[in-house]
């Protein structure tokens, strides 16, 4: 498998994970203020995850894309983050 593949992959498994584990603390403490405290949490986590499987994209295409088709590429995602702020 490609390591840039297999890296992005197992980012996307780490954010699954906590994802996974804040459902279980948010039904597991079974209040709405503790609920809403995680849920701002993983607000800040997910662009985190979106940036480092896009880095890691990139890293893995930068030897095949011209370079004005990366910044593009990376435009995008800062257009996605922005827009969702």
């Amino acid at each position: 498998m490609n390591p840039f593949v297999a890296g992005m992959v197992l980012v996307r498994l780490l954010s699954a994970a906590v994802e996974l584990t804040a459902a279980v603390l948010m039904a597991r403490y079974n209040r709405v203020d503790t609920a809403l405290r995680i849920n701002g949490v993983l607000g800040l986590v997910g662009p985190l995850i979106l940036l480092a499987v896009t880095s890691l994209g990139l890293a893995g295409l930068a030897g095949h894309l011209p370079l004005h088709r990366l910044l593009m590429i990376l435009a995008g995602v800062l257009l996605i983050i922005l827009g969702t702020r």
